[in-house]
């Protein structure tokens, strides 16, 4: 079974991806701050967004964003590193697909997840939570696309626990 899937909608995941992971650049460049990567990654997510193709060069930023996050985890920069997988998701919530597994919800909701595990590993959100952010930041489309897809996988963690608490609330206060 495939999902009805606009562009639209997808271009609407991936704004809110960047949204939610944009405030998490500040954590990573706090730590690294001669790194464009992840910066990169979310810029691709807003571009395509706002109307650009969705092509490899997405991908190849949100590749890059992710060898950030691990050039970061093994400086032992941990709030640095989910900061970057954040803005790897983001630029990843373009390649949504209309499959309907539990899995594509990542694609939604990853971004707002690492940051907010950025967040906690930097000491907090600087008094705005991150979920509760992520929850004010999504319009209906979001909310229509999501309930589309099963729920969020079990296991993932910190990360996984975060997504779920995301898709939870998205799901049932909206």
């Amino acid at each position: 079974m495939i999902l009805s899937l606009g562009m639209e909608e997808i271009q609407a995941i991936a704004r809110y991806a960047a949204a939610c992971a944009s405030p998490a650049l500040s954590i990573f460049e706090e730590e690294r701050r001669d790194d464009p990567r992840p910066r990169a990654g979310i810029s691709a997510a807003l571009a395509f967004a706002e109307g650009a193709a969705r092509t490899k060069s997405i991908r190849d930023c949100a590749w890059a964003a992710q060898r950030a996050a691990h050039d970061a985890r093994d400086a032992g920069q941990m709030a640095a590193s989910y900061a970057a997988r954040a803005a790897m998701a983001a630029a990843g919530a373009a390649f949504l697909h209309p499959i309907p597994r539990a899995t594509q919800v990542k694609h939604i909701l990853g971004a707002a997840a690492y940051a907010a595990r950025a967040a906690e590993c930097a000491g907090g959100g600087g008094g705005v939570d991150p979920l509760d952010r992520a929850v004010d930041l999504a319009q209906p489309v979001i909310v229509d696309v999501l309930r589309r897809y099963p729920r969020a996988p079990p296991g993932g963690g910190r990360i996984g626990e975060l997504t779920r608490a995301l898709d939870a609330a998205l799901r049932e206060t909206r």
